[in-house]
């Protein structure tokens, strides 16, 4: 079946473009509040010690290849450090979490959430207001559900799914491909049915657009 955005849809989404663009000097959000019972001291020389050069210090990660944490629920990326060390999520962090202790996974998640997030000044706006009616609207044709409905109208998720607002877009890309694919070994249940309908158009206009969000 042909999965391709209907066009009264897609006529839609690009009527006004400009309604949809994302200011590059737009303010972060502020860090989420100082966490308690945490070692952040001991979370920065991890950071230095690991994470900083693929994350970058602050969690900005100069490169799409790694995501960014600055900013991202300290819940979720305990989680997700939990899982790489356990074995239960593959990929290159398997190495880098083995070692981690608990309190150790929830010290860099309070760290890394009280950095100020950054956002792309989005040049295609118009894939990227393709990318807006999806993660807003979903598309009924096809089955998508809004994105929205499970990480919230400006992208800042909750503690179980991941904050997306301001993510490399080439990052959120390739972690819907994984899903689809089956290729993600962690929190595949729900994301696979819903990366299994998007089209690769689809996938990437959402993801560029939200890396303009705040």
């Amino acid at each position: 079946m042909n999965k391709t955005l209907p066009a009264a849809a897609l006529a839609l989404a690009l009527l006004t473009p400009a309604a949809f663009a994302q200011s590059a000097n737009s303010q972060p959000q502020a860090a989420k509040a100082p966490a308690t019972n945490v070692d952040l001291k001991r979370a920065q020389e991890i950071v230095s010690g690991r994470c900083s050069l693929c994350h970058g210090a602050e969690g900005e990660s100069a490169s799409p290849i790694f995501p960014r944490l600055a900013g991202q629920h300290p819940e979720y990326i305990a989680k997700q450090l939990a899982d790489f060390r356990d074995g239960r999520r593959k990929g290159t962090m398997n190495d880098q979490a083995q070692g981690l202790s608990n309190d150790e996974v929830k010290a860099l998640g309070a760290y890394f959430a009280q950095r100020k997030p950054k956002a792309y000044n989005v040049a295609d706006q118009d894939l990227a207001a393709v990318g807006r009616y999806i993660y807003h609207k979903g598309n009924s044709y096809s089955g998508v559900a809004a994105c929205a409905s499970c990480h919230g109208p400006t992208g800042d998720g909750t503690a179980q799914l991941p904050r997306l607002a301001g993510q490399h877009a080439a990052y959120t890309e390739s972690q819907l491909k994984e899903f689809n694919k089956r290729e993600r070994t962690n929190d595949n249940a729900v994301m696979h049915a819903i990366a299994s309908k998007l089209t690769e158009l689809e996938m990437r206009a959402v993801s560029v657009y939200l890396s303009g969000k705040l």
